[in-house]
């Protein structure tokens, strides 16, 4: 085994961390920030040039004579410059709002500022406008342009220059903007210190030559002493983004006080640049992040320490629990190995709404490996573990073994019949995207069927859905299966009304949502009943076959039945041929460790913890993540010789249900919540939960067109048994 006990010093543990946040937080505003900043930029530099333009051309006889006489541009003939500053202001414009030939709009566009600057009317704007169109000719324009939708083909395209152009445009993006962004940052920083120290090095008549080529103006608002300390910092490069971020809120704060001051939104356009690109090679922030990088390479993605002879800790399962317990291990010196049967981390949740066809797999799955791309000590086998050898230490994948020196657990857990298995191909259950997927075909199946058969009988047997189990996952079920029938199919069949279709809630405790208030539990109860779900409690299924359930002595005809009354923990207790409770969970110490194995630790679904004051924690998804962190504060622990962490203590925020489209109940002890708010919370704390930006924003958009539109989501019949079960319906 390897050494467990490796000090490492305060620089290579918080440094890192500190310096990786920063560079993290400006590089989300860059990402996000930027292209929308670049649309607005070219946006509004496209319609103040359009406007001048078509303001000469609906008065081209003014517009000469100012050229030949009031402002006459002395190496250019005036009639030429009238026509070309028209030309310019008319079509540079429209190229530069779509993002097309961005570089060869901005071009002219920068001189005519600079020449309007110099020849005519020294103003703020013009300088500033000068200054972005010159960002915009060296970098070109943001992700929201044709620009970039069309690089990557140009790139490949057998037009003629296309690739170099591409090529050489990249390399002045890389080489040459820097340096404009260090010249740019030392312009600001000159007008800033010009202003603040004008009435004692300048004189009128030079302050006035000087306006011409610094905006200084635009800075005479702003008291001394924040001139002249941004202005020096800015001249050295040193805090650049934090710098302008805090003259941008003073030039909000002006702008909010002179409305009408147009400088105001430049000088913001520009130093939103300064904050999203920083302040350009020549600056000691770039020698600083030089060294950063260069001390810390893992700042870069790259390996900061060899991980041979580094402890192994092996992460079986890619829930909640093995995710939060990997991720926090990525910057610990630990070889860390993350195995599951599936490629992607699924939010359980929310399955019943993929059931229902109230959402598609892809919004609530994420593929694993995009998640660890930065964690260069963490790798990802795909596979099913089919054994533990806690002597040798080692897993069993298949016909592979993987060597571990600490092994975590977190496997999840599986439908549980309570030994009736015999009924599982009647009653299928609700844990992974493949039982979603075959829920909502027999669903979405049971309603064609009933549309093509003449038989009251039969129709009736196949619209009644039954559910097994009032917990959570039974009463949502319950409820998107009412509000499917009842809002989403409305005008969809001829033959029947899919609101006539009966839902049964079978619970066997003398009430639904066992874990919460009572009271709650009654709320719940009612919501269900005005949805037309018949709740069944206190009774107990006693058969169930392909035609229908025996509850408590009593036939009910139902072609389609769910269960969601039981599970029971993965098979890791007989891996270890350790102490599991009757769910076959294992028991574990106050560190989250299987009795007997200290290097051996179970969480989430997998553990029978009882660091919930002495109770069992609830095999919820924060119950997870809360084991996951505090396994790997356990072994960073270890791994680094230092004391225990406390024993692990489970915060119950609080258990949340949603009956329908604005019902809900939320039961957070003292403080419970229900109806409409419960519902809005519901959503939220779910959104949070998912994982990756992609699936929370298209999520919400599902959610918010089904709630606006009764829409029913993704109903379509898919699998690979799908043809076979509707290849009765038009017999």
């Amino acid at each position: 085994m390897s050494n467990p006990t490796l000090q490492v010093p305060w620089t290579a543990r918080r440094l890192p961390r500190l310096v990786g946040a920063h560079a993290e937080l400006f590089r989300l505003i860059r990402n996000i920030g930027w292209p929308v900043l670049d649309l607005c930029v070219r946006i509004g530099l496209a319609q103040e040039f359009f406007v001048s333009g078509v303001l000469k051309v609906t008065n081209w006889q003014s517009a000469l004579y100012l050229a030949q006489y009031q402002y006459p541009v002395s190496w250019m003939d005036p009639v030429a410059a009238a026509y070309a500053g028209a030309a310019i202001e008319l079509l540079c414009p429209i190229l530069l709002a779509a993002g097309l030939l961005t570089r060869y709009a901005a071009a002219p566009m920068m001189i005519l500022s600079l020449v309007v600057q110099f020849n005519y009317n020294a103003l703020d704007t013009q300088l500033f406008s000068a200054a972005l169109l010159g960002w915009l000719v060296l970098n070109g324009a943001g992700a929201f342009s044709l620009d970039s939708l069309l690089r990557r083909g140009l790139a490949d395209s057998a037009l003629p220059l296309a690739a170099h152009i591409v090529r050489i445009s990249a390399w002045v993006r890389v080489h040459i903007g820097p340096l404009y962004l260090s010249i740019l940052r030392a312009w600001v920083a000159s007008a800033l210190l010009v202003t603040g120290l004008r009435t004692r090095f300048f004189s009128e008549w030079s302050l006035t030559e000087v306006m011409r080529w610094l905006p200084i103006n635009t800075a005479m608002v702003w008291p001394a002493p924040l001139l002249l300390g941004c202005g020096l910092l800015l001249l050295l490069g040193f805090m650049t983004r934090y710098v302008a971020i805090a003259l941008a809120l003073a030039s909000a704060c002006t702008a909010m006080l002179r409305p009408r001051a147009p400088e105001s939104v430049y000088l913001l356009a520009t130093l939103g640049l300064l904050v999203c690109f920083g302040g350009g090679s020549l600056s000691f922030d770039w020698a600083l992040g030089l060294f950063f990088r260069r001390r810390f390479p893992e700042l870069e993605g790259k390996p900061a320490f060899d991980l041979a002879g580094l402890p192994r800790v092996v992460i079986v399962g890619a829930g909640f629990g093995g995710l939060s317990c990997a991720l926090a291990l990525r910057r610990q010196r630990v070889s860390v190995t993350l195995i599951d049967r599936d490629n992607y981390h699924l939010f359980q949740p929310l399955l019943y709404q993929v059931a229902t066809a109230a959402l598609s797999p892809g919004d609530i799955a994420a593929p694993i490996r995009p998640l660890f791309r930065e964690c260069f000590n963490t790798r990802v086998l795909l596979g099913t573990v089919t054994g533990v050898d806690a002597i040798r230490q080692h897993v069993l994948l298949g016909g592979k073994e993987i060597t571990y020196d600490y092994l975590v657990l977190a496997t999840g857990a599986a439908h549980s019949y309570f030994g009736k298995d015999q009924w599982q191909p009647f009653a299928p259950g609700l844990k992974r995207i493949e039982d979603a997927t075959m829920i909502r075909r027999r669903l979405l199946t049971a309603f064609e069927k009933a549309e093509a058969t003449d038989d009251p009988e039969e129709r009736r047997s196949l619209l009644t859905f039954l559910i097994v189990g009032g917990g959570p996952t039974g009463v949502e079920l319950a409820g998107a299966i009412a509000e499917l029938a009842r809002f989403g199919m409305q005008k969809d069949f001829r033959n029947f009304d899919p609101a006539s279709a009966r839902i049964v809630l079978v619970q066997s405790a003398p009430r639904i949502l066992p874990t919460f208030d009572e009271k709650l539990a009654a709320i719940a109860q009612r919501s269900l009943a005005r949805l037309g779900i018949e709740v069944l409690v206190g009774s107990r299924v006693e058969h169930i076959d392909a035609d229908g359930v025996s509850v408590s002595g009593k036939r009910i005809t139902a072609r389609t039945v769910f269960w969601a009354a039981g599970v029971m923990a993965s098979p890791a207790g007989k891996w270890l041929h350790g102490q599991t409770d009757a769910a076959g969970r294992l028991k574990v110490e106050s560190d989250l460790s299987v009795l007997g194995l200290t290097n051996i630790y179970a969480i989430g679904d997998t553990a029978l913890s009882t660091g919930w004051n002495g109770q069992a924690v609830p095999g919820l998804a924060p119950a997870a993540k809360q084991g996951g962190l505090y396994v790997a504060r356990v072994i960073s622990a270890r791994v680094q010789g230092k004391p225990a962490p406390a024993p692990f203590r489970y915060r119950h925020r609080g258990s949340l249900a949603t009956i329908g489209r604005k019902a809900a109940v939320a039961d957070f002890g003292r403080f419970k919540l229900w109806g409409a708010p419960a519902w809005w919370l519901w959503g939220s704390v779910h959104v949070g939960f998912l994982v990756g930006l992609r699936n929370r924003v298209s999520t919400m958009t599902n959610w918010f067109w089904a709630y606006l539109t009764y829409g029913g989501g993704i109903r379509l019949i898919t699998g690979s048994d799908a043809r076979e079960e509707t290849s009765g319906v038009m017999q």
